[in-house]
């Protein structure tokens, strides 16, 4: 049974990337994290530090913090029709590329065999974030201000989010990049509103 770390060692768990789950601490607190299976040392130089399943399940039980860094501060896939949200800049391109790589090295890291061509645990637990993050990172434009694009909504079936987009040539090129990606996506009509759209769920096998 995994012990309740102590409030440093939780500050830690807290502050962790929100994407790879890579921790930053002194050495014992890092140390005693591995020690209650809240984390696991890198076998390759640097040898950082990241948390384990068990981890992201005890740093998802609470609210996440929101913890900036010195430059970009969060970084928050774009779901599509967000109020402010940042440009698609150079600054911004950067950030998505970053994300969408560090998740690449999650799902490496994660699975078993090593691979990176399906979901992982994290993406399994954050559907709107991951399908979200592999649209934008693929180049595909987010609605919102006087821009349309995709939207990704949550639905009430289980590992499954909705996928709207303007034209069906868009909502067809997203379930593309979907698949690509790891997931499972088909079209489907909304029974009242004859609006297509895409429901993807990430892929096991």
């Amino acid at each position: 049974m995994t012990r309740a770390p102590t409030a440093a060692q939780r500050q830690v768990i807290d502050a962790a990337d929100p994407v790879t789950g890579r921790l930053r601490g002194t050495q014992a607190q890092l140390a005693a994290l591995v020690k209650r299976g809240l984390a696991f040392r890198h076998p390759r130089p640097p040898h950082d530090h990241f948390l384990t399943p068990a981890g992201h399940r005890m740093r998802e039980a609470v609210p996440e913090p929101q913890v900036p860094t010195p430059s970009t501060g969060v970084f928050t896939p774009r779901v599509g029709g967000e109020e402010g949200a940042p440009l698609a800049g150079p600054a911004r391109l950067r950030e998505v590329h970053s994300a969408w790589q560090g998740l690449l090295e999650l799902r490496r890291m994660t699975h078993p065999d090593g691979a990176v061509d399906r979901p992982c645990g994290w993406e399994r637990t954050h559907l709107v974030q991951a399908a979200a993050l592999a649209l934008e990172a693929a180049g595909h434009r987010p609605a919102g201000g006087d821009a349309d694009g995709y939207r990704v909504r949550a639905t009430a079936q289980p590992e499954a989010v909705a996928v709207y987009a303007p034209d069906p040539g868009t909502l067809a090129a997203c379930g593309a990049t979907l698949e690509r990606a790891g997931w499972q996506a088909g079209e489907y009509t909304e029974p009242r509103t004859r609006v297509r759209y895409l429901l993807a769920s990430p892929r096991r096998v």
